[in-house]
């Protein structure tokens, strides 16, 4: 069992001879000789430990010992015979020896000279036998402490040269370590002018672009000012500054004195560097070559049905002291990214760093489905407008479409080149925009599944986007710092607002449309008329930055998540902001049920909780 116990010890850790990288390990001895002047492996030490051990125990046996000592007194002659009797099992004789020792006591036959005490040398012998005997068991309770004391002297010689062998091969694997750590730094270090030299022609590079795209919008405008003078002028003496080609192709009836004038008019123009007009090149005209399944947008002089149903909800509102929290769901193991109400059901999506999405029944909080295919977290989500199917943005590039009825994903968009940081359907459910961390946002076409437009014009990433209901208007706002409006049907910018210095990472409109609320990395939320194209209120929620805002339906109560872990509530009648707690990290994520009954917000938490 001992030697069993020590192979145990020993086999306890494995350590791997290989070298890794080139290093070279050094050779560890094994330790063979057993040294025994350490305190705790002294034989002498352990044999007086057993021998005290062995006192206590005779001394517990014989408890008079303790006692005084008793007189001692010389074994008579008569004692020591029968003692020793006794001692050789001489029963018979001994019977004998009493009786007849009696005998002649009581006659008076033994003079009390004779009997005399027993000599010191049978008394000496009687002794040391004594003594022999309990030296023997002695000598046999020694021989076993010290047969034990050396099993555990070698079985602690053996751990303590596995521990120190152990101990050796640590330290070199920590040098080892060391050594990487070293390398690695002065490898980073000969990287650093090389990132600071490519963040330079970045930053470069990106000057040039804006610098680029402000001259392309300015040729753009000379040129379409050049054909309108052009086609004014058509009719009348002039030459023309802007010919078309067209104009230069023979034609039936055209004589060669025709010919010849028009080829003198292009060698004139080509002569001034005045470049001949093609209309295939014209940006205002390149649309793209159409496809056979592309979707028509819907007119633009729809009316919103659910403005209908404001009326009587003003005064509901303003009866509204507070919110207090009603339930918290436990949605997801990390930050909850983005909530999406259904059009029709009581049915909520949540999507999650985790790159899933789940949708609940509320307000009981039971599971519905769960959705899993993108690969890195999700940003995004949004209902389609008939509720039979999910858009959901992903920090994979990708917008990903889902079918409830099918339980998959029915359709992956591809075409940014960074993150997606949002999406949103159009009413008429044929279309879907989404923006990027690329700086561009594109508006898609379900039925023949390709991207129709890119809206290019902001310069930094575009943090969100927003379809106007029963509108082709979209609504994006971007880390340079401005809100845009643009229309769907041509891709083109229709409107910029600037008022906020820092980025702006949401906005949304009102049920009416006339305005947009947004809010920035510093925690200051604008709200905006759309129609005079200017800042009608500022809040400063901050310091902390604001995730999200959201209207109610009534467009009276103003909703903030932010990275305080706070949701923040602003009564537009009153001015009065509302601070509800109850997340435990920042709130990302909030929006108002279609009745403005309830609040919902997610956050970093995990957990989706409602306000009521």
């Amino acid at each position: 069992m001992e030697g069993d116990r020590d192979n145990y010890y020993l086999d306890q850790v494995t350590i791997s001879e290989g070298s890794e990288d080139g290093y070279q390990y050094e050779e560890i001895p094994a330790d063979d000789d057993f040294s025994l002047t350490d305190g705790d492996e002294d034989l002498l030490r352990a044999v007086r430990t057993a021998q005290e051990q062995a006192e206590d125990v005779q001394s517990e046996r014989s408890p008079l010992s303790s006692q005084r000592p008793v007189s001692h007194r010389p074994e008579v002659v008569d004692d020591f015979l029968r003692n020793f009797l006794i001692k050789m099992g001489m029963m018979k004789t001994l019977e004998c020896f009493q009786t007849e020792w009696y005998e002649m006591m009581q006659k008076g036959l033994l003079q009390p000279e004779a009997v005399g005490f027993v000599p010191d040398v049978y008394a000496h012998n009687q002794m040391l036998d004594s003594e022999i005997k309990s030296l023997k068991k002695e000598v046999e309770t020694y021989k076993l402490a010290a047969s034990k004391a050396k099993e555990s002297m070698v079985k602690l010689q053996k751990e303590r040269d596995f521990h120190r062998m152990h101990h050796k091969r640590v330290a070199q694997e920590k040098n080892k370590l060391i050594n990487d750590i070293k390398r690695l730094k002065a490898h980073y270090a000969s990287y650093e002018p090389l990132l600071k030299q490519l963040h330079e022609k970045y930053q470069t590079v990106l000057r040039q672009k804006m610098l680029t795209s402000l001259e392309r919008d300015r040729a753009v405008g000379e040129v379409t000012g050049l054909q309108a003078t052009l086609n004014n002028m058509e009719s009348g003496p002039k030459v023309d500054l802007l010919v078309k080609k067209d104009d230069f192709k023979p034609k039936k009836d055209d004589g060669p004195t025709q010919k010849s004038i028009r080829e003198a008019r292009e060698k004139e123009l080509l002569q001034e560097g005045v470049a001949l007009y093609n209309a295939e090149k014209d940006p205002n005209k390149q649309i793209g070559k159409a496809h056979p399944k592309d979707s028509e947008f819907p007119p633009d002089n729809r009316v919103n049905p659910l403005l209908a149903q404001l009326k009587g909800k003003s005064s509901h509102l303003l009866k509204t002291s507070g919110y207090s929290l009603s339930n918290t769901l436990k949605a997801h193991e990390l930050a909850v990214s983005c909530l999406a109400l259904h059009p029709r059901k009581e049915i909520l999506v949540t999507a999650s760093d985790d790159r899933l999405w789940k949708m609940w029944s509320i307000p009981s909080g039971e599971i519905i489905m769960t959705g899993e295919g993108h690969s890195d977290w999700l940003s995004g989500c949004c209902f389609h407008p008939n509720g039979t199917k999910l858009a959901t943005s992903s920090g994979d590039s990708t917008v990903r479409i889902w079918d409830f009825a099918k339980s998959e994903c029915i359709l992956t968009l591809e075409g940014h080149t960074h993150a997606v940081w949002g999406c949103s359907w159009h009413t008429c459910g044929d279309f879907l925009a989404s923006c990027s961390l690329d700086n561009n946002s594109k508006i898609w076409d379900l039925n023949s599944e390709r991207c129709r437009y890119t809206m290019r014009g902001h310069v930094d990433s575009v943090n969100s986007i927003e379809f106007l209901p029963y509108s082709n208007i979209v609504l994006t706002s971007s880390a340079d710092k401005t809100l845009s409006l643009w229309d769907a049907r041509m891709g083109g910018c229709a409107q910029t607002f600037y008022g906020h210095l820092h980025s702006c990472n949401y906005a949304t409109f009102n049920m009416k449309g006339d305005t947009i609320a947004s809010c920035d990395s510093y925690g200051i939320l604008k709200l905006w008329d759309v129609r005079k194209v200017s800042a009608v209120l500022s809040v400063d929620a901050g310091p902390h930055p604001g995730n999200q805002v959201a209207f109610d339906p009534s467009g009276q109560l103003v909703s903030l998540a932010s990275n305080d872990g706070t949701v923040k509530v602003l009564v537009l009648t009153s001015g009065q902001l509302m601070n509800l707690e109850g997340h435990k990290e920042d709130a990302q994520c909030v929006i108002f049920d279609h009745k403005g009954d309830y609040l919902i917000s997610g956050g970093s938490d995990g957990t989706v909780r409602f306000w009521s």
